[in-house]
């Protein structure tokens, strides 16, 4: 069943359903995320994936920012039972994800093929404008450039050819007006073309990528269940199978919590940012501190280890209108920053120095807002000078402003035995408005959020909070645990409560 023409503005009458792949952790704040920018509804998340409903198109979609991946859902179900059936009964229940309701499947691959072509269409039409406004510039430049040459004969009537004239007809000729568009979006409208064009269902071209976790990795592999998916789906629907160059991705995902199946909407993942030069700390992480910072127009942010600048282009690439610094001692972490806010076209937004952390040339409670991932691990071994880092931090912010840090289980030890054991956090008004609650960490009826999730994911805001250690002024206010991959880190939240020099 092929897609038919759409309207240019068109868009799923009730919301298509969607879900996105997360950062252990980051799922609340992807949850506020799809909320504001796409106005989705049905919100429910998994560990690790975040489900949502909406009529956004692709453009709206692509400025998630604490996604990783964003799939067109297909089906979402309980897992398999891998330990009381054959292998060939495995095999075939298996194969029920495509053949008890391929409906699903024809629908879903309808919405794909309509977000597709209504991008194509703005990209036809917007490249339809682009070559009038260059037609225009073009010919406005080339009476400029008569009128020059006018005007430089009568003023040269015995010298030989201008130069200048000679530059601007050149220039016209060569017809470098507009930059070039950059390379992963010229990748991504090709494959929008191909995928279009294949109005046959039967032409579609695929290929299954799959992850398994849990026990059902001791029964299959990954390639054996792709294998028999794949099979299904030609059986099914006469696609055929294109390891290389597919116009079709299915992603599979089997684990003893559920078994998803969805569609990528994006080639390039949107964890992977166009405008980064060099990668530092994880874009998302990045993002979910810049974002807990609650940065607005007119303050003044620093970064006093700032290392490649992530933190500092995805704050600026968000809430431009802010006077940002970046510091580091180091020259080669320096020279990166620098080329990356140089390939995001940021070097006007925000100032670098060589300085170290604990030595700021920064007046005291000159700061507003101070966003940092303390560097940890093998290759960095603070300890207890993360007392003199801090107390520098603190110096500088004013009071009321705000500290936000990643921190290592190591950090947060170092920080108790200086201070001397963490404050619980009882009945304080400002820690009911935090972003956990508004984010459902825990699903209720109240919010609309499904109340299916297994309570082995749930994130937990106020538990992170309590073993959040108070230092001197600053005081903890929101925590979250969040995955770095091999390790996990907390994103911390402080206020400055009174002068640190009371």
């Amino acid at each position: 069943m092929a897609a038919g023409p759409r309207e240019p503005g068109w868009r799923p009458a009730a919301g298509a359903r969607f879900f996105c792949t997360v950062g252990r952790g980051l799922e609340p704040f992807l949850m506020q995320e799809v909320r504001a920018r796409l106005e989705a509804t049905q919100i429910e998340y998994i560990s690790g994936k975040v489900f949502f409903t909406t009529s956004s198109d692709l453009n709206v979609l692509k400025t998630l920012k604490s996604a990783e991946r964003l799939f067109l859902l297909i089906k979402k179900q309980f897992p398999f039972n891998v330990s009381s059936v054959s292998k060939g009964k495995m095999f075939s229940e298996m194969q029920t994800l495509i053949n008890d309701d391929p409906e699903s499947w024809l629908n879903a691959i309808s919405i794909w093929k309509s977000l597709l072509e209504l991008d194509a269409e703005k990209e036809k039409l917007s490249q339809q404008d682009t070559n009038t406004l260059k037609r225009k510039l073009g010919e406005n430049d080339t009476i400029i450039a008569k009128k020059l040459k006018t005007e430089q004969m009568q003023a040269t009537q015995e010298i030989g050819e201008c130069p200048l004239e000679k530059q601007i007809e050149e220039t016209l000729e060569q017809g470098n007006f507009l930059p070039k568009r950059e390379t992963f979006e010229e990748e991504f409208q090709n494959g929008i073309a191909k995928a279009v064009d294949t109005h046959n269902q039967n032409g579609l071209t695929f290929r299954v990528s799959c992850r398994c976790s849990g026990t059902i990795t001791k029964t299959f592999t990954a390639q054996e269940v792709g294998r028999i998916m794949g099979i299904a789906l030609m059986k099914q629907f006469g696609w055929k199978a294109d390891l290389r160059n597919p116009n079709l991705e299915i992603f599979i995902h089997l684990n003893d919590m559920y078994s998803v199946v969805g569609i990528p909407v994006f080639r390039v993942p949107l964890a992977s940012r166009a405008y980064i030069k060099t990668a530092g700390l994880r874009s998302t992480i990045a993002w979910a501190m810049a974002s807990v910072a609650e940065i607005k127009a007119g303050t003044f942010v620093l970064d006093p280890m700032c290392g490649l600048g992530t933190i500092l282009l995805e704050a600026a690439k968000e809430w431009p209108d802010v006077y940002y610094v970046g510091a580091d001692v180091s020259n080669s972490q320096l020279l990166g920053a620098c080329d990356n806010l140089k390939a995001a076209g940021l070097k006007d937004k925000i100032e670098l120095l060589k300085v170290s952390v604990i030595e700021l040339p920064l007046p005291s409670e000159s700061v507003d807002i101070i966003i940092s991932d303390i560097p940890f691990g093998k290759k960095f071994k603070l300890g207890k000078d993360i007392k003199s880092i801090l107390q520098e931090m603190e110096r500088v912010l004013h009071v009321g402003g705000t500290v936000v840090l990643l921190l290592s289980e190591d950090h947060h030890r170092h920080i108790k035995d200086c201070e001397g054991g963490s404050i619980p956090l009882k009945s304080k008004g400002s820690h009911t408005h935090v972003r956990g609650t508004e984010k459902c960490l825990i699903p209720d009826e109240k919010t609309g959020i499904s109340e299916t999730v297994p309570s082995s994911s749930e994130p937990r805001n106020q538990e992170c909070l309590d073993k959040v250690p108070r230092f001197g002024s600053l005081v903890p206010v929101e925590c979250y645990k969040v995955s770095l991959g091999r390790t996990d880190a907390f994103i911390c939240k402080y206020k400055k409560s009174h002068s640190s020099g009371l």
